[in-house]
């Protein structure tokens, strides 16, 4: 659709729906369209859904050589599991602070095969404490911004002191050379976990980030735009049941949209056939 095309129908459209009689249906359409775009597909930690599963599927068959896997934020292991099925020879290193999460992380790394450490990750390394739900301790929600709980989930907080770490450190400590993969779910700190990074992605050490950009974000007062800023050397994708979609040039629109969705940044030059 030419430009020209475009704004004729996104005029009319304005003449005819911009009204208040049509603001339920408008409303409606842009439910149904941010679901079409990737966005709130999470529901019931679906792969399939999400497309993640199909994504890692793709970026596995390109690994030649034993690939090293950084799963921050793990929870109890759901995401390092798929990765060691699909990839048996990857070296995972799963990441989680929740002491509860972690007891439960750990018994799934010695299952499936890969190392547990029982630490965040951020910007620097420090002690935090991390809230959870005073009734749930161990849930998915587990975050270093109590908002995240009781304005979001409006649920009572209980904190916990946890370490934080950071990956420069961390790769550095164990000679890891080159990230194949690194995903983050952190509950509205994934900006922070990469600024704790910065020597190793100014190096190329990271070939892809898949993260999570939801209303955490709000919380943390982390912007789309603040991730592309800090990567400049790669390209970004939304993550479709079917498949990733490339974002292009930053639009504040079409970005800056702070509901549950996958992201993938790819670092330029490297070849996943996406």
């Amino acid at each position: 659709m030419t430009d020209n095309i475009f704004r004729l129908v996104m005029n009319l459209y304005r003449v005819v729906f911009a009204r208040r009689c049509f603001y339920a249906i408008n409303r409606l359409l842009f439910n149904l369209s941010v679901r079409g775009m990737g966005i709130l597909n999470d529901e019931g930690r679906n792969w399939t859904y999400t497309g993640e599963e199909r994504f890692l599927r793709r970026v596995a068959s390109t690994w030649r050589t034993p690939p090293t896997v950084l799963d921050v934020g793990a929870h109890i292991g759901e995401y390092a599991n798929m990765v060691k099925r699909l990839a048996p020879q990857a070296r995972v290193y799963a990441f989680e602070p929740h002491p509860k999460s972690f007891a439960e992380l750990t018994r799934q790394a010695d299952r499936h095969g890969y190392s547990a450490w029982n630490v965040g990750c951020g910007d620097r390394a420090q002690t935090v404490s991390l809230f959870d739900y005073e009734a749930a301790q161990g849930s998915v929600h587990a975050s270093i911004y109590q908002d995240v709980i009781t304005v979001l989930h409006r649920g009572q907080p209980i904190a916990t002191d946890v370490q934080v770490i950071t990956l420069d450190d961390f790769l550095e400590d164990h000679k890891l050379t080159k990230v194949h993969l690194l995903k983050i779910d952190t509950e509205g700190h994934e900006l922070r976990v990469l600024m704790g990074l910065k020597k190793s992605l100014s190096l190329g050490v990271v070939d892809v980030i898949q993260f999570e950009f939801n209303a955490m974000n709000v919380i943390s007062r982390a912007f789309f735009r603040d991730f592309y800023t800090l990567l400049p050397d790669y390209a970004f994708y939304r993550l479709l049941p079917d498949g990733p979609v490339p974002l292009g040039e930053y639009s504040p629109i079409l970005w800056e949209l702070f509901a549950s969705q996958n992201i993938v940044a790819v670092r330029r030059g490297c070849d996943l056939g996406i």
